[in-house]
């Protein structure tokens, strides 16, 4: 599904507000192992399924890291995109992400400094229309200029 996307760059000139990207994937089995090898986050919650029966979750979830790397996934190939910065983020998890879920990823832009081409981004994931993780970004964002 990622190949499909609007890649590239936005640049600072070009960024307004109210401007939104986003994408959608589905998570799978083979996407949490490999984000637990990558990250070396094996917590069991994740990768065993009996294990994760008796949590309150009542089954396995994704990390909450690998949802979130979803919305680093739109700002750096879409909005700003290639060339951008991330200079902080805020996250709130209200939801699991399990096995199987489509995760839609949205970035909006909500404040724009020109001057220091910086740009605030409001994110969220979702499940089923459900949000998952809310949170903003700051980044720094790529400019044609280069004074």
């Amino acid at each position: 599904m990622f190949d499909n996307l609007p890649r590239g760059t936005i640049c600072i000139e070009d960024i307004e507000m109210g401007m939104t990207r986003s994408l959608e994937k589905r998570i799978t089995d083979e996407d949490i192992e490999k984000f637990a090898e990558v990250s070396t986050d094996r917590n069991p919650v994740h990768l065993d399924e009996e294990y994760a029966q008796d949590t309150i979750f009542e089954g396995r979830i994704a990390h909450g890291m690998l949802t979130a790397g979803l919305i680093s996934a739109v700002i750096g190939e879409q909005l700003p995109g290639h060339g951008t910065v991330y200079m902080g983020q805020t996250l709130k998890f209200l939801a699991p992400v399990r096995p199987g879920d489509l995760v839609y990823a949205e970035v909006k832009v909500i404040e724009i400094d020109l001057a220091k081409r910086r740009v605030k981004l409001d994110c969220h994931c979702a499940v089923d229309g459900k949000k998952v993780l809310v949170g903003e970004a700051m980044v720094l964002a790529p400019t044609r200029r280069f004074d």
